[in-house]
């Protein structure tokens, strides 16, 4: 007896089904997989598949020396290059006991927070990008090209700076590139408005936003998460007025720690805004202290050969996507024996697993948009 399956009607849709989204796609800001498991238009279960950009960067660590290093750590989160660096010299500047002058701690702090702003500005722009509104793109880079006009001046590179030393910073400012960062943070400014007009004011973007992907404080512990992201669920968690370093500690007065309780989309992109607001005014608090500070070195005098002292140390920082630690070891020699890399966007982007769970496919991409991650910093 042969049996014969015609068809199985509406059977089919209680199946569940694989989607995958990625590795290569529009939403995803780069080489990421998210396996989704669906009901229908619902994500049952969510799986960041990452891994595709890894290059081994802690391994290649352990073959570089301490000046070679700083090229290895200023590329995984490539929005965010000049914080990038930061971390390692401060880790090994503290496992040698060494001061940095005064001139380089603040002029790190002030470009620091320039590169927080060009961090910010291009998730400003991609953001509404990814639900619609192609407007703020245009605005963003218009922004960013000042910023990063004054930044090439002084670096030489447009994403690439490498302009940290163990020690300081790689050579004085040139002439005249106060006034000329002072006017581009003005700039600036001047014209931030447009995203509290063009995309908060926009009832279809806080229609997409509000009340969506809600990440709970209790999730953002579990997962470690930092930043922007963390602050928007009411996280008050912040490294330079926590644990200040650089000129942070002198910087209070102008340094707000930006938090929401509600924890979603537009929680999230409220705190990204507000913190470039204060970026630009730690920005011009910085440019104010330099322009009265004495004429004097910008780095210190190192040895042909830099090797650090045995033992282990431990830095972080609050880089514009959040915490980023370096774990350093040396056993005494010209390269690292193991430094160990903590970078925000992996942590971020694991809240995912949490997330997506329970919502449409059509909120799959402003969630995923809103947790600022670079896949750089995620693989490394």
């Amino acid at each position: 007896m042969t049996e014969t399956t015609i068809g199985i009607g509406g059977a089919a849709e209680s199946t569940d089904m694989v989607l995958n989204i990625g590795p290569q796609h529009p939403s995803t800001h780069g080489v990421l997989r998210l396996k989704l498991v669906l009901d229908g238009e619902r994500i049952q279960q969510a799986e960041p598949v990452i891994g595709y950009m890894h290059r081994g960067a802690e391994k290649l660590f352990e073959a570089r020396d301490y000046r070679q290093i700083i090229m290895l750590a200023n590329r995984h989160d490539w929005l965010s290059a000049f914080s990038n660096e930061l971390g390692v010299v401060m880790a090994v500047e503290r496992m040698l006991g060494m001061e940095v002058p005064e001139r380089a701690v603040w002029t790190r702090t002030l470009l620091a927070e320039l590169n927080r702003v060009l961090n910010h500005l291009m998730f400003l722009g991609s953001y509404p990008l990814e639900l619609g509104g192609i407007t703020p793109m245009f605005h963003a880079f218009r922004e960013r090209e000042e910023l990063q006009a004054v930044m090439e001046e002084v670096s030489g590179g447009r994403m690439h700076y490498m302009f940290n030393r163990v020690g300081g910073l790689k050579e004085d400012l040139p002439a005249g590139w106060l006034g000329r960062a002072g006017d581009a943070v003005a700039s600036v400014r001047s014209r931030m408005d447009v995203y509290d007009r063009l995309v908060l004011g926009n009832e279809i973007f806080r229609g997409r936003t509000r009340g969506v992907g809600v990440l709970s404080p209790e999730a953002v512990h579990a997962y470690g998460v930092s930043g922007p992201i963390a602050r928007a669920s009411g996280v008050d968690f912040d490294l330079r007025r926590d644990e200040p370093y650089l000129a942070y500690g002198e910087l209070q007065d102008t340094l707000q720690v930006v938090t929401r309780t509600e924890g979603d989309c537009l929680a999230r992109f409220e705190c990204l805004l507000e913190q470039t607001h204060n970026a630009l005014d730690l920005a011009d608090a910085c440019l104010d202290r330099m322009a009265g500070l004495e004429p004097g070195p910008i780095n210190q005098r190192l040895p042909k050969v830099l090797k650090a002292p045995e033992g282990h140390t431990y830095a972080w920082t609050e880089n514009p996507l959040g915490v980023n630690g370096y774990y350093l070891v040396s056993t005494g020699e010209k390269t690292p024996y193991r430094l160990k890399l903590r970078s925000a966007s992996f942590n971020n982007i694991q809240a995912l697993t949490e997330l997506l769970p329970g919502t449409l496919v059509a909120d799959m991409v402003a969630i995923l948009g809103s947790l600022f991650f670079v896949v750089g910093d995620i693989d490394k």
